[in-house]
């Protein structure tokens, strides 16, 4: 996936990989926290060879994508996620896509499908709903979820951001294997995926993000909103399909099936044992036949 192309989208200099027919139904695979587009380096040949366009981007503060003004706030809240997918997909004049994704880039995908259905042709989200309900983020959860979310409390401290300042590459790392226990991954993996998070905005995205969904920083009033139409927590009413990863070190304990209640349109809950938090790169089949399923539903 070295082959990038750049658009301006929105705020962005976007970096992204395409593959398949240009005239094919369009898919975009967005990558999570802290990941990248090699995430997707086996499910997007398997989309391609099926007919599928398939765009993966680097998000902001990854890889090839930049900021095109020093001035722009390097916001990593949801709704800059959101506008982020969105603004993509008009630049690349696809009009209406399924979008799939996990994580930071599930989240994108979640807010494009429920604030703007009519873009999403179907979802595949890991972890189900994935809209942040900030509201309610100051209520304790049970002890053992919040040991799974200890990283998110360290980049509350500056101690949080001068580590992960300091050593990023061996933070990731631990969180790759605290989130994907069973999967076993060599350095070369590792790194291809790591230089992405070389960017001059990475630490700046990843600390905002962290603190903003819990309601102590503010966000960029560019996206106020679209934050307001999420405090709301619209359901998905687009085709859908979810996944837990049966061995997902930092999902909630007991998976998410229970998000059911957000989805009103069709929906599946899947499970998928012997896998983590990394699910396409993890279980490339799994996800790519998600996708597909959706896709070849979609068609005219």
């Amino acid at each position: 996936m070295t082959r990038l192309r750049q658009v301006r989208a929105g705020v962005l200099d976007v970096g992204y990989h395409e593959s398949g027919p240009a005239d094919g139904p369009p898919v975009v695979l967005m990558h999570g926290f802290p990941y990248d587009i090699h995430a997707y380096a086996e499910v997007a040949p398997l989309l391609a060879a099926k007919g599928c366009r398939v765009i993966v981007p680097y998000m902001r503060g990854y890889g090839s994508t930049r900021f095109l003004d020093g001035a722009t706030p390097r916001s990593g809240q949801q709704g800059a996620f959101g506008a982020d997918l969105l603004a993509l997909l008009d630049a690349l004049a696809i009009p209406r896509a399924v979008l799939a994704g996990y994580d930071w880039g599930g989240r994108a995908c979640c807010i494009v499908a429920a604030v703007w259905p009519e873009r999403c042709a179907g979802l595949v989200s890991l972890n189900s709903f994935n809209i942040q309900d900030i509201a309610a983020a100051a209520k304790p959860l049970a002890p053992e979820n919040e040991r799974r979310y200890w990283y998110q409390y360290y980049f509350h401290g500056e101690r949080g951001r001068a580590g992960l300042e300091q050593d990023r590459r061996a933070l990731c790392r631990l969180l790759w294997s605290l989130w994907s226990p069973t999967w076993t991954f060599d350095d070369a993996t590792f790194e291809r995926s790591a230089a992405a998070f070389d960017h001059p905005d990475f630490v700046e995205v990843v600390i905002h993000s962290y603190r903003h969904r819990f309601g102590l920083v503010t966000g960029d009033p560019a996206y106020d909103d679209i934050e307001r139409r999420l405090a709301a927590l619209p359901p998905v009413t687009v085709p859908a399909i979810t996944f837990d990863g049966a061995d997902d070190g930092v999902m909630m304990i007991g998976g998410t099936a229970a998000h059911a209640r957000h989805f009103t349109g069709p929906h599946q809950h899947r499970v998928v044992p012997g896998a983590g938090h990394n699910l396409p790169q993890e279980k490339p089949q799994d996800f790519a036949r998600a996708v597909l399923d959706l896709a070849t539903s979609s068609r005219p």
